[in-house]
């Protein structure tokens, strides 16, 4: 019998579910860019977390590791952090990113789906990149990965420091220090992953994707309230 720790994604993905449809919903009543990107990084979030689930029920196969190591590895944090540029950043910068970011991660993607398979005898039937037979393949995740921790982590601890010292922001600040928190939290995860800790990564992904939910929901409800005051 598996560890219970394993079957930890099954839960993230549902809850990824609940998540994706407020703030899909939301989108569709501010139609902003940033809110598109912040609702694509949730939905691909989950389909990482799909793929660590359907490992656990069903069992190992090529087929569901690269699609695991496209949208979990590759994709990443990208979206959600896309959706910081866009609020944070000129829009010039963020679609030239944009751009840049997506070739790259196609370019990958095209680059893990022929890459051959290498089982070693000691083979565990983990989800990791280790089986690749290129095993260039894998350094296209770092580089947007760190990418995306710089404006998801960096952009959040930004807009906490700008509403800090503002006495009607608290909670904007409260709000992104959670979700700075929380984009950090499966980096480190995707960190132990590599050094092998794949069970790791389980818990930081549904702790991540909790407390950015959290700050999700404080910054809307503050944003809601000010605006309701406003028109008052």
């Amino acid at each position: 019998m598996k560890p219970y720790i394993e079957y930890i994604p099954i839960i993230t993905t549902i809850f990824s579910v609940f998540f994706v449809r407020e703030i899909y919903l939301h989108y569709k009543n501010r139609k902003t860019q940033y809110l598109l990107w912040w609702t694509i990084g949730v939905l691909t979030f989950g389909l990482g977390t799909l793929a660590e689930s359907i490992n656990v029920i069903f069992g190992w196969n090529e087929i569901n590791l690269k699609y695991w190591y496209i949208v979990g590895a590759l994709l990443g944090g990208f979206p959600l952090a896309q959706g910081s540029v866009y609020l944070l950043m000129s829009k010039k910068l963020a679609d030239f990113t944009t751009w840049f970011f997506v070739t790259a991660i196609i370019v990958g993607s095209v680059c893990i789906i022929l890459t051959p398979i290498s089982i070693p005898s000691d083979f565990d039937y983990k989800l990791t990149g280790k089986v690749f037979t290129w095993k260039w393949v894998r350094y296209f995740s770092p580089i947007i990965n760190i990418y995306s921790f710089y404006f998801l982590v960096g952009g959040a601890i930004h807009s906490a420091f700008k509403y800090y010292k503002q006495t009607n922001k608290e909670a904007r600040f409260k709000g992104n220090i959670y979700i700075a928190i929380g984009g950090l939290l499966p980096g480190i995860g995707g960190t132990f992953t590599r050094m092998g800790y794949v069970n790791v990564l389980f818990v930081t992904e549904l702790i991540g994707l909790i407390l950015i939910y959290f700050g999700y929901r404080i910054i809307k409800l503050d944003k809601h309230k000010n605006e309701g005051n406003s028109t008052e």
